[in-house]
C-alpha cells in the first residue's frame, strides 16, 4: 500500500533537520528486521523522540509506527498527518482499544513504537517501564528492539520553549540487539530485561554525545547525576 503522508513527512522533517544543520548520530539500525513485526522501544525525553527513534528504521527500509497520546490524534495539524502515517491512538481511559489495534499492526508484520515510559522524562533519566511493549512482543510473538536517543531534549521537552534555531545541534541514536519475548516467561521479567538494556544504550548514546554544557547556564539538559542542573526523579515527583 503506498504511503501518501509518510515519506512526504520524512522528506520534509529532513529538509528542517538540514536547515537546521543538526548532527544526527544514529548506528544499530542493522538490528531492525527487515520483514515482520517487531515492537521498537526507547527512552523519552523530548515532543520530537518518535521522528528521531523512526529516522534509525530507515536505512532497513522500515516505517514505525509509533503509539501517541489521543489528543495529538485531536489536533488540526498534527491529527491529519498522525492519522495518515497510520500511528497508533492511546487514550488512557480506553487503553485496550490502542493494544488490540497495536496488535493487529504487529501481526500484519508492521513495526510499532512505543515509549514504555509513557510520559517525557523532566530528569532526563530513565524512568519505570510499563509492561505493555513486553505483552504485546509476547502475544503478537515478535522481537522487541530497544534504543536510546540522547541531545533531543535540546530541541523541545517539557517545560521549555521550542529551539529550532540554527545551531549545528548533535543527536545521538542507538539501536541494540533485540530482546526476545517468550510467551511462557512473565512479562514483568522481560521488561526488566528490556529496561536495562535500554539504559545501556542511553548511557553509550550520552558517551558518544559530541559536546558539553557551554557554561552554567547551559547545563539544564545534563542530569544531575551526570554534574547538571536538570530535576532529579525525587525533584520531579515532588512537585507532582
Amino acid at each position: 500500500m503506498a504511503e501518501l503522508v509518510y515519506r512526504p513527512v520524512i522528506g520534509a522533517a529532513r529538509t528542517l533537520f538540514k536547515a537546521l544543520d543538526l548532527k544526527i548520530d544514529a548506528r544499530g539500525s542493522e538490528h531492525i528486521p527487515k520483514t515482520g513485526g517487531a515492537v521498537l522501544v526507547s527512552n523519552h525525553i523530548s515532543y520530537l523522540d518518535f521522528v528521531f527513534t523512526g529516522l534509525a528504521a530507515l536505512p532497513q527500509k522500515r516505517l514505525v509506527r509509533f503509539m501517541a497520546k489521543e489528543s495529538v490524534f485531536r489536533h488540526k495539524v498534527s491529527g491529519p498527518l498522525m492519522r495518515g502515517m497510520k500511528h497508533i491512538p492511546v487514550d488512557r481511559k480506553q487503553g485496550e482499544k490502542a493494544y488490540a489495534h497495536a496488535l493487529a499492526s504487529l501481526r500484519s508484520g508492521e513495526i510499532v513504537g512505543v515509549f514504555p515510559e509513557a510520559t517525557i522524562s523532566e530528569s532526563f533519566t530513565l524512568k519505570g517501564f510499563k509492561s505493555g511493549a513486553a505483552r504485546l512482543a509476547q502475544e503478537a510473538g515478535v522481537p522487541l528492539i530497544p534504543a536510546a536517543v540522547w541531545g533531543t531534549q535540546r530541541l523541545w521537552t517539557k517545560g521549555r520553549p521550542r529551539n529550532f534555531r540554527r545551531q549545528h545541534l548533535p543527536v545521538t541514536i542507538r539501536v541494540g540487539e533485540a530482546v526476545e519475548a517468550p510467551g511462557d516467561q512473565y512479562a514483568g521479567a522481560i521488561t526488566r530485561r528490556l529496561r536495562e538494556r535500554v539504559q545501556e544504550l542511553l548511557e553509550a548514546a550520552q558517551r558518544a554525545y559530541p559536546v558539553r554544557p557551554k557554561d552554567a547556564g547551559d547545563t539544564w539538559w545534563v542530569p544531575a547525576h551526570l554534574g547538571g542542573t536538570a530535576p532529579t526523579p525525587d525533584e520531579v515527583r515532588a512537585r507532582g
